[in-house]
């Protein structure tokens, strides 16, 4: 019907090129020396509409439970859409599975891989759930002998192959993980299943028989899964292998997959194991001393998947406000829109610093400083994700809200990754924990910080204060004051960063807003000064066209 011309209403966000467009992104690969073919790929692709297609129809049309076959065999399946499928492709292709940690790995392999799952994540993040547990595994795996020989170099494979057959028959593998249990949830201590040695086995002679179950098992159509389970020596860590080596099936009843708010494509699963084969992982009772080392790594995935949800709910508010009309100029031009907008590229920016630095970290092997590094950011940045990712939202008004505009996807998404790994109270005790028993943790951090010293005196205050505020955290009343130490050190690392990296106005917005307090408590409460001064360059920054 012509009852009306349609007009001012922004074009579809697509054909965006996200690396060519993401300075801080670009300039944090040239400064640390990782150039990747593969993330400028991963760049190009991730703004097409084919991914975006994938995208939507992975979300809408989520994973289906097949427990049994027609004639009432167990299956224990879980059937995916094809879209799914393509976007798993496209992650093992380009290498954001374990590469990084195989035994020759190219310098600065980490960032690299680090970019490119920062810009894959703004496609979809439910996907790259079992990415993220596969690149984890990696470290666990390596430290393993037999482990680091039959199964790190496929879950390391740039091949995609998700047909359920022993690790024999396959070219790449997926490595899922459960660990948490209805009765103890973050406190894996109190896990009940239990691990019995049987070294006549089909897995030779380190077989155990697990039974038990895990309240949250995601990607349950993985090809093994690194499980905690009670041993006789007391928790340890094994390798739970979906397919047997004589091809027949392992234990592992599917009872039901989680309903949840967002992360939808990804299937998460509740299981139930009996008798179920397993090897094991480290040493039998060091089965959180094992696992150390994949929670960094999941951790430092969380902090990158929220960065790009931050990036992607940004440039989406400053792609709308940039071709729409009101009141006689684009919306990104009204004072108080520009505000909101300034605001939040100020927040992307040091999420996306910070991200890449962390991940820099690694490639460096520099533990003391990634250990509480990680721990920091992912309680700020994915606490950060929810309230900026709904104030971009806002930006698009009743438009933002509507399914097919993406922002309502990235909405459900943000609270994910402030509970995964550890919600934000367990997360802020492990950093008290970083800083009394790993006291060269808080002097890392002291020291990354100070190179930033001399530029501006508020600054220099917060880092003063940093190996303070770790002499404080065994006081007894720190558990209460956690959040509000760890958002101190995180700020003041973000921070010290913008100083040492990011152009001087931008830097002096963030300390001033951030550090100094010249702020409100919502987004779009910059100072005046703040807003004329570093408005066109971040807009700019967060611009489709870089």
């Amino acid at each position: 019907m012509a009852t009306h011309e349609v007009r001012n209403q922004p074009p579809p966000y697509a054909g965006v090129d996200l690396f060519a467009s993401d300075p801080t992104l670009r300039d944090a690969l040239t400064r640390w020396g990782a150039p990747d073919p593969d993330a400028r790929h991963l760049g190009e692709l991730a703004g097409t509409a084919a991914a975006a297609a994938w995208a939507d129809e992975a979300d809408q049309f989520p994973p289906r439970l097949r427990t049994h076959d027609p004639r009432g065999n167990r299956l224990d399946e879980v059937v995916y859409h094809p879209s799914y499928h393509a976007l798993m492709t496209v992650a093992v292709e380009h290498g954001l599975t374990a590469g990084p940690w195989l035994p020759g790995a190219r310098p600065g392999a980490h960032l690299a891989r680090a970019a490119g799952f920062y810009l894959w994540s703004q496609v979809e993040n439910g996907h790259l759930c079992p990415i993220s547990m596969s690149y984890a595994a990696g470290p666990v795996l390596a430290a393993t002998p037999g482990a680091a020989t039959e199964w790190l170099p496929k879950v390391a494979s740039r091949s995609y192959e998700p047909a359920l057959v022993p690790i024999e028959q396959k070219r790449g593998a997926i490595v899922g993980m459960g660990m948490t249990e209805k009765q103890g949830g973050s406190d894996v201590r109190a896990n009940s299943t239990t691990a019995t040695p049987d070294p006549r086995g089909p897995l030779g002679a380190g077989s155990y028989r697990l039974r038990g179950h895990k309240w949250f098992c995601s990607a349950p159509m993985s090809d093994a899964f690194l499980v905690l389970a009670q041993a006789p020596a007391g928790l340890s860590c094994f390798l739970l292998p979906r397919a047997l080596p004589d091809g027949t099936r392992n234990s592992f009843a599917l009872q039901r997959l989680k309903d949840k708010l967002g992360n939808r494509s990804n299937a998460s699963s509740e299981v139930e194991f009996d008798d179920s084969w397993a090897t094991l992982l480290g040493v039998e009772g060091r089965g959180i001393r094992t696992i150390i080392d994949m929670v960094a790594g999941t951790r430092l995935d969380c902090i990158l998947g929220s960065s790009a949800t931050m990036r992607q709910a940004l440039v989406r508010a400053t792609h709308h406000t940039a071709h729409r009309m009101t009141f006689g100029r684009p919306l990104i031009d009204q004072p108080l829109m520009r505000n909101v907008l300034a605001d939040l590229a100020l927040e992307s920016e040091a999420a996306t610093l910070l991200a890449m630095r962390l991940a820099h970290a690694v490639d460096e092997g520099d533990s003391d400083f990634a250990r509480l590094g990680v721990a920091l950011g992912k309680f700020w940045v994915c606490k950060r994700t929810s309230p900026m990712v709904a104030e971009a939202l806002e930006c698009l008004g009743g438009l933002g809200y509507v399914e097919e505009n993406g922002l309502a996807r990235l909405y459900r998404e943000a609270p994910l990754n402030s509970i995964w790994e550890g919600s934000g109270n367990v997360n802020a005790l492990d950093v008290l924990r970083a800083m009394t028993r790993e006291p060269a943790s808080v002097a890392a951090l002291a020291k990354e910080a100070g190179a930033a010293r001399g530029v501006d005196a508020r600054l220099d205050g917060a880092i003063d204060a940093i190996e303070e505020i770790g002499a404080r955290a065994g006081h007894e009343h720190a558990p209460i004051e956690a959040r509000r130490t760890v958002e101190r050190l995180a700020i003041t690392m973000q921070a010290a960063l913008l100083v040492r990296y990011a152009e001087p106005a931008i830097a002096e917005a963030f300390v001033a807003s951030r550090v100094a307090g010249d702020h409100g408590a919502t987004f779009g409460t910059l100072s005046p000064a703040a807003v004329t001064a570093v408005a066109g360059p971040l807009l700019e920054r967060a611009s489709s066209s870089g």
